[in-house]
């Protein structure tokens, strides 16, 4: 009944309104009476299970999709470029070149070279206060080439900024050749550019003698060095080292570092020892110490080939890394392994070195700071390098400082370290190098310093006599020194004065004064 009700109130109000209207529909009125859908009861979710709204942490798609979200913005990409770009080049029509300057120095802190680049090319194409076509300097110009330098630029297309420099009046100085050169050492490619890095070089040293700016200088010559050696052209590479010692250039740790690992690959060991002599001799480059670890691998080989003045080297440089630890702070204490130096006074020895044993015994006493005594091995191979050089006053000083060092040692030990048939070998056969004249005067030295103020006496020093005067087939006077320990220095013969008097017997086959020998 209410859906007839409803069709007998409308249909007079659209009759009223048009007698000649035509319905599109030639279906009659249906009911429009608003029902409620019928709804399964499998389609409701229990209350339980009912949504949570959606958690911002969570990522949900609502919060992803809203128009705050860092993802979307409201201004498109390319209006905001457009809208940078052109503040750029408001910037270009308001700054002179000071204010240029400290755009570019902020901006090349925080890397941002394209923002650089396009500054320079807009303000260069601006006008100043007074009308005039901006100018730059060479500074400013610089600015730009690294710019494009930092924005990977080909080598060539480099070039050619810098030849347009004269468009503009200027002359391209050393940084302007430099960032040429730190282009061609970056290529992927660097044997590419071995020639034309060459030319530019001289053009450079050319161009200098009118003016000075032009000239190349240590970071030129560096890269170019560089650039030699990463192109595996070394030979190229030492002949600018050379040309930079002999000039006067400052030579970078770098570059120093790079000599010294080509020459050891190469095996150059003499070219490498000329390389930090003259160094040394510089102002400029005597400061000048390879890593600490370098230090260690320099060392190792230079004693590998027995090279003495490049073990020096390699020595001078750990003083310096010493020196250097102990004068910051706080304090680095850095030491030298002690297996190097005894390594170190062998090859002192076989060189007849004095400086090499000298220096290498001051690194040990510099790495071990008092804290404990030498090794044995040390000490003896002091020993035996003082003896291999004739040097048999030191040669005996030490065995002194030895036996003060390890004479209280287990009588197995010390029998092993004083023994004059092996530990002490070398520094019997110095004894008797001229025959009993040097014998002679060692065995008067030994008397003199036995009653000198502070007196020293030593069983193991007239061991060696002894086994000496045996190696020249003189029974007198081995038996005599053998007497003299105990009539003259007031000591008691050991094992080892037993064994080398028995030796010297033996040598002429008097077996029955050997064991009266042994009875006395």
């Amino acid at each position: 009944m209410a859906s007839m009700a409803i069709l007998t109130r409308s249909r007079p109000i659209i009759r009223t309104a048009s007698q000649g209207h035509r319905c599109i529909d030639t279906f009659p009125f249906l009911s429009q009476e608003a029902q409620l859908a019928e709804v399964s009861s499998a389609a409701i979710p229990p209350p339980a299970a009912a949504a949570l709204p959606p958690n911002p942490v969570s990522g949900s798609q609502m919060y992803t999709n809203n128009r705050l979200h860092s993802g979307s913005t409201i201004v498109p990409l390319s209006l905001m470029q457009q809208s940078a770009s052109h503040r750029i080049q408001s910037l270009a029509h308001t700054l002179d070149a000071q204010g240029l300057i400290d755009y570019f120095s902020n901006w090349m802190t925080e890397s941002k070279w394209m923002d650089l680049k396009q500054l320079f090319e807009f303000w260069i194409r601006s006008q100043d206060k007074n009308g005039k076509p901006n100018k730059p300097d060479v500074n400013l110009y610089n600015h730009y080439l690294r710019a494009n330098l930092m924005l990977e630029l080909p080598v060539k297309d480099l070039i050619t900024l810098v030849h347009h420099m004269e468009d503009f009046g200027l002359l391209p100085n050393a940084a302007s050749q430099n960032l040429i050169l730190k282009a061609m050492y970056q290529s992927k490619d660097p044997a590419a550019y071995l020639e034309a890095a060459q030319q530019l070089i001289e053009r450079m040293l050319e161009i200098g003698r009118e003016n000075k700016d032009s000239l190349p200088d240590d970071e030129s010559f560096d890269l170019v060095i560089d650039l030699h050696f990463r192109a595996n052209q070394a030979d190229a590479a030492f002949k600018y080292v050379d040309f930079v010692l002999k000039s006067g250039y400052t030579m970078s740790l770098n570059v120093f570092n790079q000599c010294i690992r080509r020459c050891i690959e190469g095996n150059r060991l003499d070219m490498l020892v000329s390389i930090i002599e003259r160094c040394k001799k510089t102002e400029q480059n005597k400061k000048v110490i390879p890593s600490w670890n370098l230090c260690n691998q320099l060392a190792d080989h230079a004693i590998k080939a027995d090279n003495s003045e490049l073990t020096f080297s390699a020595l001078d440089f750990f003083v310096k890394w010493i020196v250097r630890g102990q004068n910051v702070r706080p304090p680095v204490l850095l030491s030298v392994d002690e297996g190097m130096i005894v390594a170190a006074l062998g090859t002192a020895g076989r060189n007849f070195s004095p400086k090499l044993l000298t220096g290498s015994w001051e690194v040990l006493k510099r790495s071990l700071r008092e804290s404990r005594a030498p090794s044995p091995e040390a000490y003896l191979a002091k020993i035996n390098a003082h003896a291999l050089m004739g040097q048999l006053q030191n040669a005996f000083a030490s065995l002194h400082e030895f036996e003060k060092a390890y004479g209280k040692s287990i009588d197995g030990e010390r029998e092993e370290l004083f023994s004059p048939f092996s530990s002490l070998q070398p520094l019997v056969l110095a004894c008797c190098t001229n025959g009993f004249a040097t014998l002679d005067t060692v065995y008067y030295q030994l008397e003199n310093l036995s009653r000198a103020e502070i007196p020293y006496k030593s069983v193991a020093a007239l061991n060696c006599v002894i086994l000496g005067c045996a190696n020249i087939w003189d029974i007198d006077r081995a038996y005599q020194t053998f007497t003299a320990i105990d009539s003259s220095f007031g000591l008691t013969p050991d094992i080892h004065s037993y064994n080398a008097l028995i030796h010297a017997f033996g040598k002429l086959g008097k077996v029955i004064v050997q064991v009266d020998s042994w009875n006395c």
